[in-house]
């Protein structure tokens, strides 16, 4: 094909030269040998403009061709890290597995060493048994005292599971709240179940600001229980009572009615602000979750400034169902946000897939200041690894001066902390109109027309 399209231009070219010879002499009166030369001339000029411009459109191919390579040595390097990565973490979770593995087989080995000493101690309490009664007769009193052998007996059954180790089956011992410290669990649990029925659940807000500017950018709501008395229990402390008796969902109704309340008074204020409204995975699984789509739909004009936010350790145990509604809430217009991370083993690319837009580090995490050694991504260039992939690094739990200042040098866009705010609680006028978390959709549908315009404004500087 090449070889006929050379020959297809070559002799144009000639047609064209031999034309132009023709016309010279017939038209113009011009020698033969002079049109003869004119027309040769002619055909080496478009020979020459001919191979001038195949030689560019070439180099045009060919610099194509090398950026083409270049762009699929870069994609094939980032793949190459990537494999490397999850190679890494695959060699871990196999370390890990080997690690339990091991300590099963050394569980299983201890279990039987405690049977067979369980079974030896009966045995002596059998052999005393019998050893008393042979002396009974002869003796009025006994040798051994018949209590002792008692014990013995009763003692040796529990062996078995006594002389083991406390392992990871057990409950984890669940934080004391000073203001239920005469109750017990199931009465804490009650209690929290209560103050969440009663709606005794204060929402506090910390905002998020920009850095160095300082200027606040969004809100964190976060939930506090009234325990009367001026008592506030912070939620670290009755989640795990809440998360025991199956509360999460209802908080988390309660929580998100308040938070339409508030963004929509923010928004009236400011129509860049957002506020991050914590999220438990129960609730994505809950029966209740269509309701919360019903209360979404109701508000879709202010979904873009709300933010779910999930710890880490919640998104990496989410399975099918919660992507699935995770993935339900996106289509909506929210996006989402992590916390609490405990290292910097994170994927972006999957993140953003799933919709997160955030990511909130402890600034002592990425200042190596908690040394720990199972992160995978250098915290120096954390923020522009997300930058990447759209997703904004927010550091969190900031104290001091000297944190903002190396905090820069890391190129992190926004803080937060008590640096700038502690939580400060909404007045109670910004939460007018909420309804129990169980009529989720009918009060969104009350709400839905318009926006309020009256009644006091929340400043920026102290909603709380």
């Amino acid at each position: 094909m090449v070889r006929i399209g050379a020959i297809f231009k070559a002799s144009w070219m000639m047609l064209i030269a031999a034309s132009f010879g023709a016309v010279l002499f017939l038209r113009l009166g011009f020698s033969a040998s002079d049109s003869a030369l004119a027309a040769l001339g002619l055909l080496i000029v478009l020979a020459f403009y001919d191979a001038v411009t195949g030689r560019k459109r070439d180099c045009v191919a060919i610099n194509d061709q090398v950026a083409s390579l270049a762009r699929g040595s870069g994609d094939l390097a980032r793949q190459v890290a990537e494999f490397g990565r999850r190679l890494a973490a695959m060699e871990e979770k196999i370390a890990d597995l080997g690690a339990l593995g091991n300590a099963s087989r050394a569980e299983h080995l201890l279990a039987g060493e405690a049977e067979e000493l369980s079974r030896l101690v009966r045995q002596l309490a059998e052999a005393v048994a019998q050893h008393e009664l042979a002396l009974s007769a002869e003796r009025s009193a006994p040798l051994v005292p018949a209590s002792t052998v008692e014990k013995v007996a009763a003692i040796a059954p529990r062996l078995s599971a006594d002389a083991l180790p406390a392992t990871e089956t057990t409950a984890p011992a669940l934080p004391k709240i000073a203001a239920f410290s005469r109750l017990d669990t199931d009465a804490t649990v009650a209690a929290v179940a209560g103050a969440i029925d009663g709606q005794k659940i204060d929402l506090y807000l910390q905002p998020i600001v920009t850095l160095p500017q300082r200027k606040v950018r969004y809100y964190e709501a976060m939930s506090r229980l009234n325990a009367g008395n001026g008592e506030v229990v912070a939620a670290a402390d009755f989640l795990p009572y809440a998360e025991r008796g199956g509360l999460l969902p209802k908080l988390d109704g309660l929580c998100l009615l308040r938070c339409v309340q508030v963004v929509r008074r923010l928004l009236l204020k400011n129509r860049d602000i957002g506020l991050f409204c914590n999220l438990s995975p129960a609730t994505l699984n809950d029966a209740g979750f269509p309701q919360l789509l019903e209360l979404i739909d109701a508000n879709r004009a202010i979904a873009p400034s709300l933010v779910f936010e999930f710890s880490q350790g919640a998104v990496r145990g989410m399975g099918p169902i919660e992507h699935e509604s995770l993935a339900a809430l996106a289509e909506r217009g929210l996006r989402f946000s992590m916390d609490n991370l405990v290292d910097l083993r994170i994927e972006p690319r999957e993140l953003t897939a799933r919709g997160f837009r955030f990511v909130k580090a402890p600034a002592a995490l990425l200042l190596n200041r908690m040394g720990n050694a199972t992160a995978n991504n250098n915290p120096a260039d954390f923020s522009d690894l997300l930058g990447r992939f759209g997703i904004d690094l927010i550091a969190e739990r900031i104290e001091s001066e000297s944190t903002v200042f190396d905090l820069l040098d890391y190129d992190v866009r926004f803080g937060q902390g008590v640096l700038f705010s502690p939580p400060r609680p909404v007045r109670a006028e910004a939460l007018q109109g909420v309804a129990d978390p169980g009529s989720a959709g009918e009060q969104a549908r009350a709400d839905t027309p318009a926006a309020p315009t009256t009644g006091p404004s929340l400043r920026s500087s102290r909603l709380a």
